[in-house]
């Protein structure tokens, strides 16, 4: 009988060893990527820079004045804004379909990021900053409407599931509501804009990683940084609460408190993100159903490497945003909606066992 328990016990950990030695080498393999990824970011474009000189260029040794003003003033204020971005959605997704134990949980689908758009508009058409080419006072005035409107929305889901008793379907399907709501106010926005309007609101609505200078990097950085500390701080929590409220009850967790405090620091990390970049789609929607379908369902590990899944996403799409037509920049939330659109799909079709 001992013998048998032995047994059993060392399968047992070499089961998860094994599981263990998986999670740890997909989270090489997609840091690697990413890097590789950012390199060619900030090399390849309009004007292509060899890799050599480009690293060069980072480490600070500049191989000509030319190079560093793009890589320095241009590109990698571009490559860092897409990542940051793509990690705050990524993470976003994550915490979202865990406190609402609903795999169609993320910015997207619950209205947040059409809340934003709606922001976005409401100061181009009521505050008069509708031009493609803002001036810095007018960008941080349409950042700040459409942060607001996002917060907002996330404080009225917030609400309705703390003061209603709203269970966790509620709270999707109230996103989903508002999400329409928003959608239709926006189109009422461009049914009356006039020219300059409606290509300053349509602009803003494709998501566009290339209109943030140093400044705005350092606000999404911070304004990512911090949820993304505290969700990595909690991943031991959230795996309780993938057990149940009950279970996390009894082992001294507060699922409720959690739960509204995981759904402020998303919609807190989205909202900063949206604010400055636009809308990029199915980003917190498809990342965290990958790296799930690969690792499991860990929060230790899906969290920080739903984050770097994120990033890695919208950097390549926006290198392939960047040089899939010749002289012709697309915006990178078309890309991501090409992309995820399929792989969502994919994951709908054979990853519904691990949801």
């Amino acid at each position: 009988m001992e013998n048998e328990k032995h047994q059993t016990g060392k399968k047992h950990l070499q089961k998860y060893r094994k599981h263990l030695k998986k999670k740890i080498t997909f989270g090489i393999t997609i840091t690697i990527l990413l890097i590789i990824s950012f390199t060619i970011s900030v090399a390849y474009g309009s004007v292509n820079i060899p890799i050599i000189d480009t690293i060069y260029t980072l480490l600070g040794y500049p191989v000509n004045e030319m190079f560093h003003n793009i890589i320095w003033n241009i590109r990698l204020p571009q490559a860092i804004t897409a990542f940051i971005a793509g990690a705050g959605l990524g993470i976003a997704g994550t915490v979202m379909q865990n406190v609402l134990r609903n795999p169609l949980g993320a910015p997207y689908t619950l209205g947040i990021s059409h809340a934003a758009a709606f922001g976005a508009a409401t100061a181009i058409m009521i505050f008069g900053v509708g031009q493609v080419e803002l001036p810095i006072s007018g960008r941080y005035a349409q950042a700040l409407s459409a942060f607001i409107m996002s917060l907002l929305t996330a404080a009225i889901i917030v609400a309705i599931a703390k003061y209603k008793n709203a269970t966790p379907a509620t709270m999707v399907l109230t996103g989903i509501a508002l999400g329409s709501l928003f959608s239709a106010g926006l189109s009422v926005f461009q049914y009356i804009a006039d020219d300059e309007e409606l290509a300053s609101i349509v602009y803003w609505t494709f998501g566009d990683v290339g209109r943030t200078s140093w400044n705005e990097v350092t606000i999404i950085a911070i304004g990512t940084a911090i949820p993304a500390l505290y969700f990595i701080t909690k991943a031991y929590d959230y795996n309780i609460l993938n057990a149940g409220d009950e279970t996390a009850k009894s082992l001294g967790v507060n699922a409720e408190r959690l739960r509204m405090e995981g759904m402020f620091f998303a919609s807190l990390v989205t909202a900063v993100a949206v604010a400055f970049v636009g809308i990029i789609g199915f980003v917190g929607l498809v990342v965290p159903h990958i790296v799930r379908r690969v690792i499991g369902t860990d929060e230790r590990f899906l969290i920080p490497y739903s984050m770097i899944g994120g990033g890695l996403l919208v950097l390549i799409s926006d290198i392939v945003a960047r040089n899939m037509i010749e002289m012709v920049t697309l915006p990178v939330g078309i890309l991501t909606a090409f992309i995820g659109a399929p792989l969502f799909i994919y994951l709908v079709l054979v990853g519904r066992e691990n949801w």
